[in-house]
């Protein structure tokens, strides 16, 4: 972890170490990427107003969500496919997420078994929503039956985004076997050694692991794309979801106030607002500036976040504007490329120090305290 002391200084090195396909799907959006760039931008029209004599001895970032204490206001996003980037990459989440005790989403499109990582503890599993009635009922029977507390739904992927910019850097799937991408691959020796052969001697091939049907479908192969039923589901099915699971209930993608208010009129347990990091619909608000509304509407139902979280600044900044809790997808990944399960842990210390000491400059005792009178725009003093 040398070199490495925020949350940012690991992506230029995973981009080194990673295959530039690899990198151009990871990194890039839908189209222009002006979603991902209104993500990251929103943040600096914020700045604090700490308070000055206030003893901070004794500070806390503990916080209660969905009836358990974490030790820290953030967890890990789902991230389909990270197995690709760090070998195991779920596995390697889910160990770093238990040891310091935040949550970590497990993604659908993982090419691990569900049961291995909900046997880690602290996880959380996020669906896209079968379309057929039967597979979605198999799909949640296996997540209980794995033991997960919490279903995380995503919603805003009735169509996969327009991502042509991830496609000019060779990235598809399932994954078009080429002269281009062999060379991709062998030009980046280490990964192909780390991730590559470890995964192929431990594994063979990577396949979906979760599909409702249970059968496991290979990464290379025509059935990959009809895998992940990608049509336009409705509050029908929202309905019947909440119907058959008991468990926590999350609806992940959410960025108008309205569909927050018909969530919690359906019974869901809490909301992520996302913009699924910039990679669906190019140009839809960013989840800093839609949230202070949904907050408005959600009432005493949690409103997490995610989308561009980099520094602990980012994260005081959402929890001012009336977020219970936020995730990080991006820069975790890159950290796990870059050191594995050691890589996430030390991601995770460096966001939980950046907390602890800017709560000690606002003069904040816990994350409860923090509220709007922190914050101004930009260039204002009140």
């Amino acid at each position: 972890m040398k070199g490495i002391y925020s949350l940012q200084d690991f992506e230029p090195v995973a981009e080194k170490f990673l295959p530039r396909a690899l990198y151009g799907f990871i990194s890039n959006g839908a189209e222009r990427n002006v979603s991902v760039t209104a993500n990251v931008e929103i943040f600096n029209k914020l700045a604090f107003v700490p308070r000055a004599l206030v003893d901070t001895d004794g500070r806390t970032q503990k916080i209660k969500l969905l009836g358990r204490e974490y030790s820290s206001p953030f967890g890990i996003a789902p991230m389909g496919g990270s197995a690709l980037a760090s070998y195991q990459g779920d596995l390697v989440f889910a160990r770093a997420a238990a040891r310091a005790n935040i949550p970590m989403i497990m993604s659908h499109i993982s090419f691990m078994p569900m049961e291995k990582i909900a046997a880690e503890g602290n996880s959380w599993f996020q669906i896209y929503v079968p379309f057929n009635p039967e597979q979605r009922r198999q799909l949640l029977d296996r997540v209980e039956k794995a033991g997960f507390e919490t279903l995380v739904v995503t919603v805003d992927t009735p169509v996969v985004g327009n991502r042509d910019n991830i496609a000019k850097h060779g990235y598809s799937m399932p994954l078009k076997p080429s002269l281009k991408l062999l060379w991709d691959g062998m030009s980046h020796p280490r990964w192909l050694a780390k991730t590559v052969l470890r995964t192929f001697l431990s594994s063979g091939i990577p396949h979906l692991e979760n599909m409702p049907s249970g059968i496991r479908v290979p990464l290379i192969g025509k059935k990959f794309p009809s895998a992940i039923d990608f049509r336009p589901v409705s509050w029908t099915e929202m309905k019947q979801i909440r119907e058959t699971w008991k468990g926590n209930l999350i609806m992940k993608g959410v960025v108008s106030p309205k569909d927050v208010k018909l969530a919690k009129e359906h019974g869901f347990d809490g909301v992520i607002v996302s913009n699924h990091g910039g990679r669906q619909l190019d140009g839809t608000i960013s989840t800093l500036a839609a949230l202070p509304q949904i907050v408005a509407v959600a009432g005493d139902m949690p409103v997490m976040l995610d989308g561009s979280i980099r520094r602990g600044s980012d994260v005081l900044k959402a929890l001012a504007l009336g977020a219970r809790f936020v995730f990080v997808g991006r820069p975790f990944l890159y950290a796990a490329a870059v050191g594995g399960e050691a890589g996430v842990s030390h991601a995770i210390k460096l966001l939980s120090e950046e907390i602890d000491r800017n709560q000690a400059l606002l003069g904040l005792r816990k994350l409860s305290e923090m509220s709007q009178e922190y914050l101004a725009p930009t260039g204002t003093s009140e």
